[in-house]
Parts: structure tokens; sequence; C-alpha cells
């Protein structure tokens, strides 16, 4: 069904993993989706030359599950810049319920995966714990067992031989003539254990009783459920709900399902609590210094022009250039269609800098001519004149050299998309604010100051 969806001049290669990784230490350093043999990861690698992934992705999200209605699908975050602000997660959104309690935790979250599944913009909502993986015990009647001369011991050695190899309770190694070394084990085709009888069949030695029993005589076999994985976070038990976005920003998607956790919350058991993680929460966090950032640049910035030119209202006057750049900023991210983001957010700062240079050299200028002149309105028009053409060369270098980057041009160069786009919109806005409004308001901030006098 990929190779329908993509075609085979796009596609690079399919790599599957079914079932559990071989080795343990995948799933002790890595929080991997397979959790048992009826799951399954896929990962396509496409071309240097391709359609947009997110294209790819959004038809696979329709087709996968009409072709396969008994089978759960959701995609993995592909490109490492969202790996690493997810902080490992497999979604964006990660809804974890902590407590003991798990019975009612696991029912709470059921239910609110299908209020956020009703979310617009939310895909790929799945619960990662799943408490009802099919388990067969197998209780050893020790009287039985000590009858025919063999102990509990040889009976789970067995079992766990033919299983899952000799090799991890008496590994042995074949060193080759050429030196290298092979592990060598022993185990019961999987094939072959392929029902319940031929479990029950397991022949059951020991070295010291030649007679082997089979399992069926030495064990009673009774079928129950189990969690499928078990996930701790800072020791206690965690339920995960995993939530993904498509189409919608993620800062509205979290918006909505906030809400969602705020009524959830309420519904708790005593000794349990509510915790939003994943990249949802660096984003947060991320807008919150950002934002705080800012606001003290533009404080910084106004403080150290105090200093420099020793007066308020000329540090004011500069500044006055900033709101301008911001409502450039948004104009240009919304006509873009483009969401507010971290890298946004560092280009207003950085057309917040640009601006306000270009305003102290018009100002800078003005006092100058103004102490000649004694007239303010002429000032002001001889510093947007002579000054024209050193701020639009500034402005203009910068906002070309911007216009790749905003684009999206090279690999990956979407990620930073939205940096080019906030400062083009920030500096053209500011540049005419600079050349305009800037010189008005020191006109009339000179002339009431002379009126005062």
């Amino acid at each position: 069904m990929i190779r329908k969806v993509i075609p085979a001049s796009e596609l690079g290669g399919i790599l599957d993993n079914i079932g559990l990784p071989t080795s343990g230490i995948n799933l002790s350093y890595s929080n991997s989706e397979t959790v048992g043999n009826f799951d399954a990861e896929v990962l396509v690698s496409l071309q240097a030359k391709h359609h947009p992934t997110a294209e790819y992705v959004q038809k696979l999200r329709e087709e996968l599950p009409k072709t396969f209605p008994a089978t759960a699908f959701f995609f993995e975050p592909a490109d490492i810049v969202t790996q690493i602000l997810n902080f490992g997660l497999p979604a964006p959104i990660d809804i974890q319920i902590v407590g003991s309690d798990m019975a009612h935790n696991f029912a709470l979250a059921a239910g609110m995966a299908e209020k956020i599944r009703s979310v617009p913009g939310v895909v790929d909502v799945h619960l990662h714990q799943l408490l009802n993986q099919p388990r067969l015990d197998l209780a050893v009647d020790r009287v039985r067992t000590q009858q025919v001369g063999l102990t509990e011991r040889d009976v789970a050695s067995n079992v766990l031989v033919s299983l899952s190899s000799s090799f991890q309770i008496n590994p042995n190694f074949w060193l080759s003539p050429n030196g290298v070394s092979y592990g060598i084990a022993v185990q019961t085709p999987q094939y072959k254990v392929d029902s319940i009888d031929a479990l029950r069949t397991i022949p059951v030695n020991s070295p010291a009783f030649t007679q082997p029993q089979l399992l069926e005589n030495l064990t009673s076999m009774s079928r129950r459920q189990e969690p499928a994985v078990v996930t701790h976070y800072n020791v206690q038990r965690v339920i995960d709900i995993y939530a993904g976005t498509q189409g919608r920003d993620l800062g509205g998607v979290a918006a909505d399902i906030a809400k969602i956790t705020a009524e959830a919350q309420k519904q708790l058991p005593k000794g349990s609590t509510m915790v939003t993680r994943g990249q949802v929460a660096t984003m947060q966090s991320s807008f919150i210094g950002l934002g705080a950032g800012l606001a003290f640049a533009i404080v910084l910035v106004y403080l150290l022009i105090v200093v420099n030119f020793q007066s308020w209202s000329e540090a004011f006057i500069i500044i006055t250039a900033l709101p301008a750049a911001l409502a450039g900023i948004c104009w240009m991210l919304y006509l873009t269609q483009t969401t507010l983001s971290v890298p946004a957010l560092m280009g207003t700062i950085m057309s917040m800098g640009v601006a306000t240079a270009n305003s102290v050299l018009i100002i800078s200028f003005a006092n100058e001519r103004f102490t000649e002149t004694k007239n303010a309105l002429r000032a002001a028009l001889e510093a947007g004149a002579a000054r024209l053409r050193p701020v639009i060369m500034t402005a203009l270098a910068m906002i070309i050299g911007m216009v790749p980057m905003a684009i999206g041009m090279g690999e990956g160069g979407e990620q930073n998309a939205p940096l080019g786009r906030a400062v083009i919109g920030g500096l053209m806005f500011a540049t005419i604010a600079t050349l305009f409004f800037v010189p008005s308001v020191f006109a009339i901030v000179r002339y009431r100051k002379n009126q005062n006098v």
C-alpha cells in the first residue's frame, strides 16, 4: 500500500521491524512503540527530490485504515529536529496520568482519548500502555513433578530453553579456525510451536533423569491477561496518551486539549496526577522564555538609548518604530499562513535590533540638524531625506539575504522559514516607520518642548 501511494521514483527504501527488538537494551534505552509481536514499526526513506513528506503522511493516514480496518496506525516523528523537541517521545503531545490505581487511570485515559480524537487537527491518538495482553500461566504440580524425579527448576529450564534458546541459561561459543567466535544456541524452531497442543508436548528432562516427561503431565495451563508494557516515571506507574497534529498549529491544539485535561483532573483518584509532556511543554517554556527575552530586550535597548542620548524622550522616539515592526511580523506570518514558533520569535528579536539601529541613525542626524536650525520640522525632514539611502540599504540587504530562508530552500529549509519571514515582515514595516513615523514623532516632541521652554 505504501508503494502505491509513494511513486517508485521518490521511494528510497522501506525498513520494517516487526515485534519486539532482539536485545532488551533497545527497550531499556528507547521509548519504542513496538511492545509485542502484534506491533510493527515501518521506516520509509525518500529520495533527495520528492514531494513534501507531510502530503504523503496525510495520504497514508487516510488510505491505510481503509485498507486495513482492523489495524491501528500512527506516525512517529521522522526528522531529527522534531525528535529532539519531543525529547525522544513518539508524539508531540504526551498526557501522562501518574498513579498506582491503574484500572481507574486506564479507564480515565481511554475516555480522554475519545474526547481528544474529536479535537480539530488532532491525529494518531492512542494509548501506549495496554492492559489486556493475552498470557498463558503454567502452574507446576510439585507433587507429581517430585514423584517422577524432577523439580520445578527442571520444568522452568526446559520451557525457557525450548522457547527462548539455551543461550539464556547456558551460553556456548564456537571458535572458528579464522578466529571468529560464534554463539551456539539450542531452541525449538518457532514454526513448530504454533499451537497450545505443541506447547503442552514440550519434553521435560534433567541430567539426573533420563526418562522425559511431557509438559502437560506436570503443569496446568490457564489463560490470563497482563499489561503489554509497564512504564514508570519517577518510580510511579504511568499511562501515556499520545497525540499528533495535522493541518493545525500545535499551540491551538494544545489549548483545546488543555480544556479536556482540566475536566479530567477532577476525576483523578487520590494519589494520582496528570502531566502534559513532549513538544507542548517545550513549546510553552520556550515561548515564555523568548517572550520574556523580547520584552527584556526592548527595555534594555530603551535604557541603553537613554544613557547614550541622556534623554528619556529621545529614547521613546527611537523605539516608536518597534510597534510597526511587530505589526509587520504579524502581517507576514498571517499572509504566509505561518504559525508562531521559536524561529519566528528569534526573527522578531533580530528585526527589533535592526529597526532600533535605523531609528538611532535617523534621530542622531535629526538632533544635529536641530542644533543648527532650531526648527524641529525642518530637522525631521532633512534627517529623513539624508538618511533615506543608508536606512534602505541596511534593511534591503537583510531582507534580500533572508529571502532564500523564507522560501525554505535547501534540505530541511522549512524548519527556519518562519525566521526569515518574520525578519522580512518586521523590517518592511519598521523601515517605513523609521523613515516617516519616527521623524514625525521627533518633530512633534521637539516642537512641544520648544513651546514649553
